[in-house]
């Protein structure tokens, strides 16, 4: 029996004598496609192991990128968020190996895991056991996408859900119906800040940012599904976003860029 993980999007499926003849996630809309349109391919962990290793970057000193090199999958980073009050680990990817856990575990390990939408859910179930069965919080809304269902997993329904004086998460929808944002409150040292995953998508230019139903082939969201995100942000203060890659970082101004680019995304709906 083994927890296959599908080559194109990077999500592990609960455990089966041989491969899933099908990956749900890559034929959703919001998807590449199967290894980008090619023949369905599936690996293990034990084959990720051979070939890549992750990296840990630190973008600041209370927020570390965790990558994985070579380039697998969707290629995007987690976030380990090093809060007062205990570590999250915003977003997931495939790979976990004993040099990641320790790597994490020097930095406060693991607290609870968190993450923006299915895309991401990747290898959450071996990540949480690895640090001791922490809660992985995913929205109610999406639980059709949990592939490897687990005691570990925390369905939570509503708007927004503080897991504590720190961090709240935030429904935004969207490019799913759950996708999730996590504010991160300020304190006295630092502004307040938001990790977006990619609901809230930061540009190459770092000043503005974008909304999409589909990234790689560039399907946008409708206009009301951009008020509605709007809206669910608009109680929160924020300055710096952290989007799905190290690159994609917006250092200053996040809100502001975010209601401006929303603003003029609708504009150019109507265009």
């Amino acid at each position: 029996m083994i927890a296959y993980i599908c080559a194109a999007c990077g999500v592990q499926f609960a455990e089966t004598p041989s491969p899933p003849e099908r990956c749900p996630v890559c034929e959703d809309s919001r998807a590449f496609g199967s290894e980008r349109g090619n023949h369905q391919r599936w690996t293990t962990l034990a084959e990720l192991r051979t070939g890549h290793r992750n990296r840990l970057r630190e973008l600041e000193p209370d927020v570390v990128s965790i990558g994985t090199e070579p380039w697998f999958s969707v290629g995007q980073h987690c976030l380990l968020a090093r809060g007062a009050s205990g570590n999250i680990l915003w977003d997931c990817i495939s790979l976990i190996d004993d040099a990641t856990v320790a790597a994490v575990r020097a930095l406060g390990g693991i607290s609870m895991i968190a993450i923006s939408h299915p895309h991401f859910y990747t290898s959450m179930v071996e990540w949480s056991r690895a640090f001791g069965n922490v809660p992985i919080y995913l929205h109610a809304a999406d639980r059709q996408w949990v592939l490897r269902p687990d005691s570990a997993v925390v369905p939570w329904d509503g708007d927004t859900l503080q897991l504590n004086d720190e961090f709240t998460l935030v429904r935004c929808g969207g490019h799913f119906d759950g996708a999730t944002v996590l504010h991160w409150a300020a304190r006295a040292d630092r502004p307040g800040r938001l990790l977006s995953g990619d609901t809230i998508h930061v540009v190459e230019d770092g000043e503005t940012v974008t909304f999409m139903h589909n990234f790689p082939k560039r399907i946008p969201l409708p206009a009301a599904a951009i008020r509605r995100l709007v809206d669910a942000i608009e109680p929160f203060e924020f300055e710096r976003i952290y989007g799905c890659w190290p690159a994609n970082v917006l250092p200053a101004g996040g809100k502001h860029a975010v209601l401006r680019s929303a603003e003029r995304y609708i504009e150019d709906l109507a265009l």
